[in-house]
């Protein structure tokens, strides 16, 4: 692969810091609406789900910060630490949710606007991770792909509550959000791991810069 230029850097590092803002400011909106109809319809899941979204607005949050910095490469470790931290957190409240719906056999209202949040996000999200992903693989930022990965895993979150909310309108399937919560953080805690050990990544840009550098400088004889 082909050093980058600066001027490619450049243009990759604006288009990081749209896409996470784009990030962050979709998932306040759909905090807020989830948390309020989760409230309305006595909705765990659909709480859950906004507290997640606020999860969701600290990674994307760092790695907002990082690639404000004039020098976003020196903050890598540290932002795929906040990124890690809040893997674990969401792993940590789905699986206490989860537990807690199933144990408690929780009786929810049907709720529309819940239904409608969760489907926007599955139609929004991925599109939003995926272009972090590639944005961050060609720049070669573990802390951009990483935070991809949480948008993405955001996605089936969303998706595993949509059908939850789904299931136990129809169906009556109270335990379906539940279980697939579950399943979702699991994945959780293996991203995380993956991020805290840098792994989202195997090449950093300050190599890529690091190797244009002496590339281009000249060879001296002795």
């Amino acid at each position: 692969m082909a050093p980058l230029t600066r001027d490619r850097v450049q243009v990759l590092h604006r288009r990081i810091r749209w896409i996470v803002a784009a990030t962050i400011g979709y998932n306040v909106i759909e905090a807020v609406v989830a948390i309020t109809a989760g409230s309305i319809a006595s909705s765990a899941a659909l709480v859950g789900f906004g507290l997640d979204s606020t999860i969701e607005v600290l990674s994307a949050a760092a790695v907002a910060w990082q690639f404000s910095r004039r020098d976003p490469e020196r903050w890598e470790k540290g932002t795929l630490r906040v990124i890690a931290i809040s893997f674990f957190a969401l792993a940590l409240y789905v699986t206490a949710t989860s537990v807690a719906a199933l144990v408690g056999r929780a009786d929810v209202e049907h709720s529309t606007v819940g239904i409608v949040i969760t489907a926007l996000s599955v139609v929004i999200m991925p599109f939003l991770s995926l272009a972090e992903r590639r944005a961050g693989r060609e720049l070669g930022s573990a802390s951009a792909v990483a935070d991809s990965k949480q948008t993405l895993l955001c996605t089936y979150l969303s998706a595993a509550v949509l059908i939850g909310l789904v299931a136990n309108s129809l169906l009556g399937w109270w335990w379906a959000d539940a279980v697939a919560g579950l399943v979702i953080a699991a994945f959780a805690i293996r991203e995380g791991i993956e991020a805290w050990r840098g792994d989202a990544c195997a090449t950093s840009i300050g190599m890529l810069m690091d190797d244009d550098e002496m590339a281009a400088e000249p060879t001296v004889e002795s």
